[in-house]
């Protein structure tokens, strides 16, 4: 048996009922996406389901769809990546992550800047991409790295890669990573170099992400004890700090991404291939660009075919995300929504409404189901429900 998950990042398909406790009331990243960029069309994933899926019903419902459908909540506190990532994988947690919306504490500022022998400037939340128009210039005429933050539990670190070396940057991250511990443990550091002239500055595709390792085992450490392989495609390594990875590729861009997971598809026999397409987030969620984001979901779309088509009679393909990131938001960040559940595969029930699931791990419990695999997770399994052979 082979499970391919592929969470599109950050589309998310309605604000959860707590949404108002996170700033996020009446998101709805993939609705509002639709409203922006009234041509967006998206063959496929309406033909498995997409539009069914309760919240989402607006005359684009397709009947019968080809696949099995539905969406889930998220149980855990927060509305970041590694949190989102996490309880998918099984792993929720009943304490979010700390945040610091007036940044990180004076006193670690100074033993970091020791520790790593260049000042810092910056330490406040901003946008990845504003925070370079406001102090990149600084920063190449000073080398002292810039730091920021945002409403999500993470410590990021720029440098344009012309005069921090990406080594080095890549020491400075493994750096803040070591000492961010007990009330300053956020979930990730990431290593952001840019390139470019002031006024003109860019990010490259050198990002790097360290996360802080699960605190429980995730299903992949389950599926990994069994002997599958789980091959990670994209920053799925990084967000699981490596645990229960056998194999992993690193990918700069959604459509390499498509690319790396088909190319799994053809070298990994059994177990899960597990991959992030984070374009959907980075460049356009957080940019506000609904028009890039609606482009980068059909682009998505038009691919999906293929990966149909590789599929073996006991694959089953599963798509969702981590979060939302409502590109006509107030504000750069991620928003608290539902998130979209499609499952499709010979072994798989179609035309099948799963409803809405009480927690992202359901996924995990699942998966786990799928591949036979034991395991305790934080969700239940809705495998009698897709399943259209229960022999299998």
């Amino acid at each position: 048996m082979r499970v391919i998950l592929i969470v599109l990042d950050s589309v998310g398909i309605g604000a959860l009922p707590d949404a108002a406790e996170y700033g996020d009331t009446g998101a709805n990243t993939l609705m509002h996406i639709q409203e922006a960029v009234p041509s967006m069309h998206l063959p496929n994933l309406k033909s498995l389901g997409l539009y069914n899926i309760d919240g989402l019903r607006r005359g684009e419902q397709c009947s019968p769809a080809r696949g099995a459908y539905g969406r889930l909540v998220e149980a855990s506190k927060g509305k970041d990546t590694t949190t989102g990532h996490w309880e998918i994988a099984g792993l929720r947690l009943s304490t979010p992550f700390p945040t610091f919306p007036n940044g990180f504490p004076a006193d670690f500022i100074q033993a970091f800047e020791q520790a790593i022998g260049r000042k810092t400037i910056g330490n406040i939340p901003a946008s990845g991409t504003a925070i370079l128009d406001e102090l990149g210039e600084e920063h190449m005429r000073t080398g002292a790295v810039i730091v920021y933050t945002s409403a999500d539990s993470v410590f990021q670190i720029a440098a344009h890669e012309a005069v921090v070396p990406l080594e080095e940057l890549y020491s400075i991250c493994e750096t803040a990573r070591a000492m961010l511990v007990n009330e300053l443990a956020c979930g990730r550091v990431i290593a952001r170099p840019f390139e470019g002239e002031e006024g003109a500055f860019r990010r490259t595709a050198n990002r790097h992400d360290y996360s802080i390792a699960p605190l429980l085992p995730t299903m992949l450490d389950m599926i990994c004890a069994a002997g599958q392989a789980v091959a990670a495609v994209g920053k799925i390594k990084d967000i699981f700090a490596g645990q229960g990875v056998t194999k992993s590729v690193y990918t700069t861009n959604n459509m390499e991404g498509v690319d790396t997971t088909l190319a799994m598809m053809s070298e990994v026999l059994s177990g899960l291939i597990m991959t992030n397409l984070v374009d959907f987030d980075m460049q356009f969620g957080h940019r506000r660009d609904p028009a890039g984001y609606a482009e980068a979901l059909m682009a998505f779309d038009a691919r999906l075919p293929e990966i149909m088509g590789a599929m073996r009679a006991d694959d089953v393909l599963i798509l969702t995300a981590d979060h939302g990131c409502d590109p006509t938001h107030a504000g750069t960040d991620h928003t608290r929504e539902y998130i979209p559940f499609l499952a499709y595969g010979e072994s798989v029930r179609p035309n099948t409404n799963i409803g809405t699931r009480a927690t992202f791990a359901d996924i995990a419990a699942t998966v786990l189901d799928i591949l036979k695999v034991e395991g305790e997770t934080a969700g239940m399994s809705f495998l009698e429900m897709i399943y259209a052979d229960q022999s299998k």
